[in-house]
């Protein structure tokens, strides 16, 4: 089952949410934004749409969701040591580990439904 958790501010909190998810066997997709990006606020209503109202990815075997807030006075390093270079960036979570190669950071393919659409399902099926 799809599930949409509270925003990230701190390394703690990621931690926990990657463990949640692999216990429930289940991906975790983290959108990485900041207060002051307008593009993060404009693909972020589709993205928790398709997850948590059209449920996209959950027969799959389901997605958690997470907003990381990369300007919050807490979250240290994390950017960095996931390799964060721009954003808005897409990057799901499998069994605690960082999908690095598959990450998104084109707005363009963020707002694109249907390539959006492959993306979340190719990730729910990873599994947590």
């Amino acid at each position: 089952q799809n599930r949409i958790f509270a925003n990230v501010r701190t390394p703690d909190e990621l931690h926990t949410l990657t463990v949640i998810n692999a216990t429930d066997n289940r991906s975790l997709i983290t959108l990485w934004t900041a207060s002051w990006c307008s593009t993060c606020q404009s693909v972020k209503p589709m993205i928790k749409r398709m997850i948590e109202e059209e449920k996209i990815g959950e027969r799959e075997g389901g997605l958690g969701f997470a907003e990381v807030e990369l300007d919050s006075t807490l979250i240290g390093d994390l950017g960095v040591k996931y390799i964060i270079t721009s954003i808005p960036t897409l990057l799901a979570f499998s069994r605690q580990e960082a999908q690095l190669e598959t990450k998104l950071v084109r707005p363009e393919q963020m707002r694109d439904r249907e390539y959006l659409r492959e993306w979340l399902v190719s990730e729910a099926l990873r599994g947590g």
